[in-house]
Formats: C-alpha cells, sequence, structure tokens
C-alpha cells in the first residue's frame, strides 16, 4: 500500500467527480443537462425530470439534500410491489429480541454458494425504519450476480457498505462504482442500484443502514481546514445511461434528438427493502437511464488509505474519535453525539514518550461493532475460507481491552524513538452505535460470549477458533 492509496489488485475502471457534500452536475449526453431552469417544459433529449429527496425541502442549505434526474423515461410506472421470497429469512427476517451485554466473537461468517446481494442476513437493529431512529447491521457474502434486469433498493435507510474482502461492481441510477476491500460507499435512501462481482470472485462485508439522517464527515474544529477524512477525496459518480438517442420529428423534443433507455428483452425486477423485508415490481424501462443530474445527494465512494491520521507527538494515548471517518449525528439529542460513528484503525505512524501505546481497558458509552479489512493484496486471506475473523460485539459500558501478556509486551517497547503501526495488511473498522444493538436469532446463537483475547480473535488463530 502506497502512502496515499491503497495498492488494489482490481484497477479502477470508472471516472468520478470530487468531493464531499458538494453540489454536483454531470451529464452522460452533451447537452443533458438544463440551465438555470431545473425543470423546464421541454427538457433536452424529451427527458422527464425526476426528484429524488434525501431531507425536508425546507432544511437548511448545508444539510439539504436534494437530486434532480433528467431521465429518458420516468420511475413512475411500475406494478404493484408485493412480498418478494417472505418464505426465506434474508428477505423476512425474524425481528431481532436478543439484547445481551456480553462481548461477542464471531471467528467467522459462513458464506453461502449462490448467494446474490439481495440475499444479506440481518445482524441487529438498535432502532426502526417506521420511527427513522437508530441502525441496522447486516452482513452480506456475495457469490452470485444479481439476475438479469434486476435492481435493489433500500426504503429504510442509508446505507454504509464495507467489503471486507472482495469487490463489488456497483451500477446506480446516478452513475457507476467500483467498491473494493479498503474502500466503503454509501448509496442514500431510495436510489436503485444492482451489484455484480468483479471476475466471478467472493465479497463478504458489512452493511450499516442508517434509519436515522444522514453521514456526515466530522467538524475538524481547532484541528483546522485540514486533516482526517478530507473532502477532496470522496469519489461520485458521473452520469451513465444505458441508451441511444433517435432522431425524430417532434416539435416537444428539442433539436429533434430523442433519448430511449435500452429496456431489455423483458421487464426489469425493483426488490425494495421495508422494514427489513423485501418487496418487488416491475417495471418497462431501464432505471439506468438518466441522461444528466445535478444536486446534493448522491452515491459515493472513498479509499480509508486516504485518511490523514492525527496523534499525540509528546505523551498520553489519544481518543479513537481521532479515527473517525464518517458520523451519523443524533440529531435533537445532545451535542456532539452520535447515532453512528465509522471509525478505520489503519497503518500510521505514532511516537509518544511513557505512553502505553495499547489503548486503555475502555467501559465506552457507546457498542461497539468490529470487523477486519484486508488492506493489503499479498495476503492470502479471501473465499471461502476467509480469516483472521467475522467480527466481535463489545457490550456498552463492559469493559474490554488487551490481555495481561500483551500489556506487559507493550510495556517494554521503546515508544519515544516512533515506529509505524497497523503495518501487518489488516485494518479494523469499527461501527460505534448510540444504543445497543438488539440482535437476531442467527446473529446471538453464533456467537461466542465473552471472549477476552481481542488481538488472538483478530490476527491469528482462525484455525484455533474455527
Amino acid at each position: 500500500m502506497s502512502i496515499y492509496a491503497t495498492k488494489f489488485t482490481v484497477p479502477e475502471k470508472y471516472e468520478y467527480l470530487n468531493g464531499f457534500g458538494n453540489h454536483h452536475e454531470t451529464e452522460a449526453l452533451p447537452g443533458a443537462l438544463p440551465l438555470v431552469n431545473s425543470h423546464p417544459k421541454f427538457p433536452p433529449y424529451g427527458a422527464k425530470t425526476e426528484k429524488i429527496s434525501g431531507t425536508a425541502f425546507v432544511a437548511p442549505r448545508n444539510a439539504n439534500l436534494q437530486t434532480n434526474t433528467y431521465r429518458a423515461q420516468s420511475s413512475f410506472f411500475h406494478t404493484e410491489l408485493m412480498p418478494f421470497n417472505h418464505d426465506i429469512e434474508s428477505a423476512n427476517p425474524s425481528p431481532p429480541k436478543h439484547l445481551d451485554p456480553n462481548s461477542h466473537l464471531y471467528p467467522n461468517f459462513e458464506i453461502d454458494g449462490g448467494s446474490d446481494w439481495t440475499q444479506q442476513r440481518l445482524f441487529g437493529t438498535n432502532g426502526s425504519a417506521r420511527t427513522k431512529t437508530g441502525v441496522a447491521m447486516w452482513i452480506f457474502s456475495v457469490t452470485a450476480d444479481m439476475k438479469p434486469q434486476t435492481v435493489f433498493t433500500s426504503l429504510d435507510g442509508d446505507a454504509l457498505i464495507s467489503p471486507q474482502f472482495g469487490s463489488l461492481d456497483i451500477i446506480t441510477e446516478l452513475g457507476k462504482l467500483l467498491v473494493r476491500a479498503h474502500e466503503i460507499a454509501v448509496i442514500p435512501r431510495g436510489v436503485r442500484y444492482r451489484v455484480d462481482l468483479v471476475d466471478g470472485e467472493p465479497c463478504r462485508g458489512t452493511v450499516c443502514e442508517l434509519y436515522q439522517g444522514h453521514f456526515r464527515i466530522p467538524e475538524l474544529g481547532i484541528i483546522g481546514s485540514h486533516g482526517l477524512a478530507n473532502s477532496r477525496d470522496f469519489q461520485i459518480p458521473k452520469a451513465f445511461v444505458d441508451g441511444s438517442v433517435e432522431v425524430v420529428n417532434d416539435p416537444k423534443v428539442p433539436n429533434g434528438k430523442l433519448a430511449l433507455g435500452n429496456d431489455g428483452p423483458s421487464d426489469w425486477t425493483i426488490i425494495s427493502r421495508l422494514d427489513t423485508k423485501l418487496w418487488k415490481c416491475t417495471q418497462a424501462s431501464t432505471p439506468f437511464n438518466v441522461l444528466a443530474w445535478h444536486g446534493t445527494l448522491y452515491p459515493y465512494k472513498y479509499d480509508l488509505a486516504r485518511f490523514s491520521h492525527l496523534a499525540n507527538a509528546m505523551f498520553d494515548h489519544h481518543d479513537p474519535s481521532l479515527f473517525v471517518v464518517l458520523t451519523a449525528p443524533a440529531l435533537g439529542k445532545e451535542p456532539n453525539t452520535a447515532v453512528c460513528d465509522f471509525l478505520a484503525i489503519s497503518r500510521r505512524w505514532e511516537v509518544s514518550q511513557d505512553t502505553q501505546w495499547l489503548p486503555w481497558y475502555h467501559r465506552n458509552t457507546m457498542q461497539e461493532f468490529v470487523t477486519l479489512i484486508v488492506n493489503n493484496p499479498d495476503l492470502p486471506l479471501g473465499g471461502k475460507d476467509f480469516k483472521p475473523f467475522g467480527a466481535w460485539l463489545n457490550g456498552s459500558m463492559i469493559p474490554h481491552g488487551s490481555t495481561e501478556s500483551e500489556y506487559k509486551e507493550w510495556q517494554d517497547k521503546d515508544t519515544s524513538k516512533g515506529g509505524i503501526l497497523m503495518d501487518d495488511g489488516i485494518t479494523v473498522a469499527m461501527h460505534e452505535v448510540e444504543t445497543p444493538l438488539v440482535l437476531t436469532d442467527w446473529a446471538f446463537n453464533s456467537a461466542r460470549k465473552n471472549f477476552k483475547n481481542q488481538m488472538e480473535a483478530s490476527y491469528g488463530a482462525g484455525k484455533q477458533m474455527d
């Protein structure tokens, strides 16, 4: 891995816009974006205007998330939404019911053959999509592309996607994203997309579905204008249209050029998640018929190697808040509290005098859901036998930390000379949530409770733990 970017084995194949929180505009066809008037009577190429609203219309400008799309055909015309595969757990999960204060260890998450993006497994929730509170945590183990002419959307919340290994080729209504291990992506609530594998290689990871508000990059305060996750390093897809342009003699079509979507040989299937359950409808037109868009609500991705770490330069151990990449503020509650913080603890320099580099033993007001991400393609990790492990869950206000032997080992190190930490090809990804997760039967029954050796669980002992 280089200093400023992850050394990916899968090369990038798409182009992006840059800048988190900016008002972006992009065209798949030249001249497709109307000027000044966002809703003209006769848009270029005979397009239809369709708005996607992520916040209230009157939200403050700095928090207002809206995007105008210009489509060859509106998505309004579809069949009735009906229950989809409600006889299987992934499409109709049992309501979470286990609230347990113990630490939980998951040595591995099994990967079933033939599983696509629609077959995620619900791990737990701490709120409700119906009341727009809290989050849901999902585990995905994708071994197959989605079926042809099929797309997915969540009506519940924004999806923070974090692959542990492997890569996802994601086509959204607003453009394309290649999301590889050590990158994260966020897809807004209601945006439709499909997920395919890259070269057929499996991919596993987590989805944090945010029911309440939207993710932001943390404010920097006295840090200043640079540091941590910088706005310029977030990548936003450029407009993409699957279609063609036809010359017509129609006065309502400017310049006589009419855009047509490539609708394919059959109807498209739209699979929607509502309150954790899947529904489906069909439509004749392709969802990927957006000629242009402009606005502030859009998918984005971020390479975790671009995170600009800060640390104590003289003594003491800084708080893990310095690792926060994205945060979802708990609006209406105490200032500076979060529904969820996403942290990435990775390769960095550290130096401090008379200071224990291992974190203190900790009882945290937040609950911690922790996974590992492969950031070194040379590691022999991946596939159905992925190691080192699946995840662990630290209970809120339940002590966690290092073993006695680890603590003494780090006491013997000379930390005043400095060194590179986390230089082993693994990044620790952490979702800190405001209230405890209530677990599903699957998550509760497959966990090992009250484990103590996090380092062993994380780094090495897959065979011993399996």
